[in-house]
């Protein structure tokens, strides 16, 4: 299969994996994910921009046997996590003379993770650019989207940027290039919402300073090639922005529906007052749906019964993926049922407390609620209204 080319001798060499279901044995794929790979063939030299996960790299080297790619001058990786990184000592076999071009952090990780030797590493500063003849490359350092190791390279005369993990989306594709719609849009919504939003700020930072740029395409390293640049910046652009949305997201685990009753009524509560919730069976619920909402929300009620005189393991689970994903939300409350006593609630407010929500005074009951409790809940509702309508939301 011939090499896609995206502009001016510059190649998609990446390949699509529509089977795969799981990524870091952490987040769920609903659409496999594609690992991408570009070569930037220059009028003097050729240098390839991301490699292949490990995995892949029989299928990767076929395919450049298959273009009759003859010589590689450089290798640069920009950001050392294998799916990236992990056909470098591959590709190195097969260009004995090529160099690895990297930053210092990159290069520690890759000598690390993957053996690269010393001598075949060429560490590069930020800003630096190398020329491979009628077209030259400008690395822009970008940590924290999402390690300290990435980069992101600038083809400069072709105005296109490969960004690596950044912008991307765990998406598979026929061509190349995004087909902009729902289906993509939500892709790299939960992509952001797994990888990128712990990072939010330097997210929101590096996507102005590409918006500045004004690019003609944007390749990131999973999903596909923006021609529109703007499709995936404004969508950043709303993600990272410090103003959450009018939305309560409501994750809860209860074992004998107590809980759960409580949800409901505060949802249809606050449904009552125009403000959207995200009703989130913790149990059975797919936690990239979770993440998704996360993004957006001013309010999180986290709902949870009592195991062993503590809270349901299931939502100290929870608690912990919201206080590392960082959200932008602003306010929190508990719910919870217990049977015989014990601390309800006091792990989930620990794990939290890094998020610097305003805490809600939380309803804690035992066994099923009464018409008392309910009413406690419809308070719980009105004093949401109020939090969203001093931050302008209502």
């Amino acid at each position: 299969m011939k090499f896609q080319e995206i502009k001016n001798n510059i190649y998609y060499c990446g390949l699509n994996d529509c089977d795969r279901r799981i990524f870091d044995e952490l987040i769920p794929l609903e659409h496999g994910t594609s690992y991408n790979s570009y070569l930037v063939k220059g009028s003097e030299k050729t240098a390839i921009i991301d490699t292949m996960y490990p995995p892949k790299t029989t299928e990767y080297l076929k395919r450049f046997a298959e273009n009759q790619i003859g010589k590689v001058d450089y290798i640069i990786a920009n950001h050392g996590e294998q799916d990236h990184s992990g056909s470098i000592p591959a590709l190195l076999e097969k260009y004995p003379n090529a160099i690895v071009l990297t930053n210092s952090k990159c290069a520690e990780n890759i000598k690390n993770m993957l053996h690269v030797p010393a001598e075949k590493i060429r560490e590069v500063a930020d800003g630096e650019e190398v020329s491979l003849g009628d077209k030259t490359l400008k690395f822009i350092f970008a940590p924290g989207v999402h390690w300290p190791d990435t980069m992101f390279t600038y083809i400069k005369e072709d105005n296109v940027i490969c960004t690596c993990d950044f912008l991307g989306a765990h998406y598979t594709f026929s061509d190349v290039f995004a087909v902009e719609s729902k289906e993509l849009e939500k892709s790299a919504k939960r992509y952001y919402a797994e990888i990128m939003m712990p990072f939010r700020m330097m997210c929101k930072r590096y996507t102005q300073m590409i918006k500045d740029m004004n690019v003609d395409m944007i390749l990131p390293s999973h999903g596909p090639v923006y021609k529109n640049p703007s499709f995936i910046l404004d969508l950043y652009a709303d993600w990272t922005s410090d103003t959450p949305k009018n939305l309560v997201v409501l994750p809860y685990v209860s074992m004998y529906n107590s809980t759960m009753e409580m949800i409901d009524r505060l949802a249809e509560k606050l449904n009552a007052e125009g403000i959207e919730t995200f009703k989130f069976d913790i149990v059975d619920d797919d936690l990239g749906d979770l993440a998704m909402a996360l993004v957006d929300a001013a309010t999180i009620v986290m709902g949870t019964s009592m195991v062993l005189a503590g809270p349901h393991p299931m939502a100290v689970n929870v608690a912990y993926l919201a206080s590392v994903l960082r959200p932008k939300a602003k306010f929190a409350s508990l719910i919870g049922s217990y049977g015989w006593g014990g601390k309800l609630f006091d792990i989930i407010v620990n794990l939290l407390a890094p998020l610097k929500l305003d805490l809600i005074e939380p309803i804690q009951i035992k066994g099923k609620p009464t018409e008392e409790d309910f009413k406690k809940v419809d308070e719980m509702a009105k004093t949401i209204l109020e939090k969203h309508k001093s931050i302008g939301l209502v």
